[in-house]
């Protein structure tokens, strides 16, 4: 990765990316900009209290849904990125 993504606007939190992340985002081809774009306007799903899933499709990919699982706590944690994702359909 170039540069740390610094902030995020939408959660008013520094983000922190884990080392799992980082080789995650390398093997997948995820950059440091579609994650920052995957924060700030992907679709949320609530796992927990705070953990969240945030996904989203970029057209330009062949893959289907990029998402990352988020921890939010004082900071935007960022787990992992996966790629080719397969939405569970509400239970509610």
């Amino acid at each position: 990765m170039d540069q740390p993504i610094p902030f995020s606007n939408r959660f008013s939190r520094n983000i922190r990316l884990t080392h799992h992340v980082k080789e995650r985002m390398a093997k997948r081809d995820v950059t440091d900009e579609t994650l920052l774009d995957l924060i700030e306007t992907g679709e949320i799903r609530q796992a927990s209290a705070n953990d969240i899933w945030i996904f989203k499709h970029y057209g330009y990919r062949a893959d289907n849904l990029v998402c990352a699982a988020v921890i939010l706590t004082q900071v935007v944690i960022v787990k992992t990125v996966m790629v080719d994702l397969q939405l569970e359909e509400d239970k509610s």
